[in-house]
């Protein structure tokens, strides 16, 4: 009377493709996900980092020629013992490179609130 269990009876062993299923189907899901996101946020591009490079260096080249023609204008009207352009090119020079740290430290936060907001998501 003790029969030997049918495989109607016996439940089914895991097998290496049922135990992974879930981890694939949530790796796929994330990317999934991250790819929807990219689609609605195309903000970080090559041409957008072309871009951001060009408005740093523009925010330290305008202010150190600005002070330099100033420095050679001064020069030329109050001449003294001391050069203006010289240090009104190295005011510009640190109020240009101010402003370039600024603009880097404004997208550096800007970056890691995203990224802390896409890793509240996952």
């Amino acid at each position: 009377m003790n029969d030997p269990p049918t495989s109607s009876t016996r439940p089914p062993t895991p097998t290496r493709a049922t135990t992974e299923a879930p981890s694939l189907a949530a790796q796929i899901g994330a990317k999934a996900a991250r790819k929807m996101e990219a689609r609605r946020n195309p903000g970080a591009s090559v041409y957008s980092g072309l871009g951001m490079m060009g408005l740093i260096g523009w925010s330290v080249v305008t202010p150190t020629l600005l002070g330099t023609a100033l420095g050679i204008w001064l020069d030329d009207r109050h001449p003294g013992t001391h050069s203006w352009t010289l240090a009104l090119l190295v005011a510009g020079l640190a109020l240009g490179s101010m402003n370039a740290w600024h603009w880097v430290s404004r997208e550096d936060r800007a970056m890691r609130e995203d990224k802390g907001h896409e890793e509240s998501h996952e």
